[in-house]
């Protein structure tokens, strides 16, 4: 499943390519399963709608929309008005993609938006776990920003937890956007075993584990992302962090720092990577 850094990737990407565009027309396909929100209500909240802005909020790339309201008194201008968001979950295999309308619509494409420039912003999604929904604005996501809470604050989420750290960071509604990938990574720049229970950490090990996911996400950006499944951005191309990962999904391998062979557990449900050697 896409993390906070593809999300952010193809946020970015999108936002590039069509804001500023307005919404002319949209198709939705005849799967349920991706539309959160009645398909009638998507419809009327797309069309006709001009997209300010593309962002991520934890998972979700959220779409800032607007649409024209009343001329200004002497002016035949008329003033934009919010209308709400497009929010877009990508799930485990969902892409979010700006077409040329010759190019051909892929299989399990599930809603296109037909932009005034002609292009075509298309969702498509072989195992439908991805959802599209429209709300009011001002969409938060269900817990903090890894990327922008401060080192008191992180430290706070974890005081008196009782659960392994690795299941903490995993918690949305502690930290939106941080996924399987991330927080082994995580775990590994900053030196802790991901079953070590979360409040029982030093404030030390906190203040470490808060700069080394910061660092992790950050970087991840910078590379486009983590490509190790069916991710890609919105053009198409793979990401590159997967390329500078030190733990995760190299079970057996050594280290790169010590030549430990790294382990793998299987840890609230999840595959855990790490190192026996740096990780206390």
């Amino acid at each position: 499943m896409p993390e906070l850094p593809e999300v952010e990737t193809v946020a970015n990407g999108v936002h590039e390519r069509v804001h500023g565009e307005r919404i002319e027309s949209v198709w939705l396909g005849e799967k349920p399963e991706p539309l959160k929100s009645p398909a009638a209500l998507i419809a009327k909240t797309l069309t006709g709608s001009r997209i300010e802005r593309v962002h991520r909020v934890g998972k979700t790339i959220v779409f800032d929309l607007s649409k024209s309201g009343r001329r200004k008194p002497g002016s035949s201008s008329r003033t934009a008005v919010s209308c709400g968001q497009w929010l877009v979950h990508l799930g485990m295999t969902g892409r979010l993609l700006v077409s040329e309308p010759e190019v051909p619509v892929p299989p399990h494409t599930h809603c296109i938006a037909h932009l005034q420039s002609g292009r075509e912003l298309r969702f498509v999604d072989a195992r439908r776990f991805g959802r599209l929904s429209v709300t009011e604005a001002g969409y938060t996501g269900p817990g903090s920003e890894p990327l922008t809470i401060s080192a008191e604050d992180f430290i706070a989420l974890f005081r008196k937890r009782k659960t392994p750290v690795k299941a903490a960071l995993l918690n949305q509604k502690l930290l939106h956007g941080v996924g399987n990938i991330y927080a082994d990574e995580s775990l590994f720049h900053a030196g802790i075993r991901p079953k070590r229970q979360a409040g029982r950490l030093t404030r030390e090990e906190l203040t470490r584990l808060h700069a080394a996911l910061q660092k992790v996400l950050r970087n991840a950006i910078r590379l486009g992302g983590s490509s190790v499944s069916d991710y890609v951005d919105a053009d198409g191309v793979r990401g590159f962090f997967q390329l500078e990962h030190r733990v995760y999904l190299r079970t057996g391998e050594p280290c790169r720092v010590c030549r430990t062979p790294i382990q793998r557990i299987l840890l609230a449900g999840r595959g855990t990577h790490y190192c026996p050697q740096c990780q206390r």
